[in-house]
């Protein structure tokens, strides 16, 4: 965890979020708010959709229009301060896309993570070397320099630490297509080793894996995506594509995402028979 305070990004956020609710709870549209303050409604608009951090000066004035109390007042005080913090991911901002490190701090402060992964081992369950060859792949596509290569790796393995191996981890929940278990990255050594590291972590207390093999029904057809549940924030979930991501927020679709994800694991074999299939691949890698 980056801080005791949680994830910067998640406060940011929740700020946001707070002080829309504020407002809407005086009855105020954000233009009728913003003519109050001698703001222009995009800085209203921006600050309750994070986009835009708040000045202190900023808070003091909000609160005053919407007539908060002082403990009201010191709880946005807080949540500013925490906001205002610096998470892991920024140290490597230059490295990885903007959707990505907001994802990361997103993730940093999830309690339950829930990942469907059709194509390759999750990020969070890979090896040092077969995450360096699934960055190397996409350089067939996008320029990444050697440094660039060496920053993404670390950046996952740093990553791996923070979120499953951080005091009180989140539960974290994979279906994964048996084709990304044949999928070569790498030489047969890299994989073989992915396959005995993927077994290893699937019986940590937090991690359950889930194998969905290539002979069974498929029962949603779509890309990889993850889900994220909070404790006292609404779930995102997070679709990363070939050259950008984003971000579903809207509960009805989140909603359609857990079923799909519901419906994929109760089609996939159970844990003890998904082991028993990563074995077997393992075995095959010795070839």
């Amino acid at each position: 965890m980056p801080s005791q305070q949680g994830s910067p990004t998640v406060r940011r956020l929740r700020l946001g979020q707070e002080l829309r609710l504020l407002r809407e709870r005086r009855k105020l549209t954000g233009a009728k708010a913003a003519r109050d303050l001698g703001w222009s409604a995009s800085k209203v608009s921006r600050i309750e959709a994070a986009k835009t951090m708040p000045s202190t000066e900023d808070i003091k004035a909000l609160a005053k229009l919407y007539r908060l109390d002082g403990d009201k007042l010191d709880e946005l005080f807080g949540l500013l301060r925490d906001a205002e913090q610096r998470g892991w991911w920024e140290d490597y901002e230059d490295a990885l896309p903007e959707e990505y490190t907001t994802f990361l701090g997103l993730e940093a402060e999830a309690i339950v993570q829930r990942n469907w992964e059709p194509q390759a081992v999750p990020g969070l369950l890979q090896t040092e070397d077969y995450a360096r060859e699934v960055i190397l792949a996409t350089r067939g596509i996008a320029r990444i320099t050697h440094s660039g290569v060496r920053s993404r790796v670390e950046a996952r393995l740093d990553r791996q630490q923070r979120v499953l191996h951080r005091p009180n981890p989140c539960q974290l929940s994979v279906v994964l297509d048996e084709a990304a278990l044949m999928r070569r990255f790498g030489e047969p050594s890299v994989m073989r080793e992915q396959m005995e590291h993927l077994l290893e972590m699937s019986v940590l207390p937090h991690v359950s894996v889930h194998v969905l093999p290539l002979d069974a029904l498929h029962p949603v057809n779509t890309g990889a995506f993850i889900h994220l549940k909070f404790s006292g924030f609404d779930d995102v979930v997070y679709l990363e594509q070939l050259y950008t991501a984003d971000f579903v927020e809207d509960l009805e679709r989140v909603a359609g995402y857990e079923m799909a994800f519901d419906h994929m694991r109760s089609e996939a074999l159970d844990e003890d028979e998904s082991r028993v299939l990563i074995q077997r691949k393992a075995m095959l890698w010795r070839r």
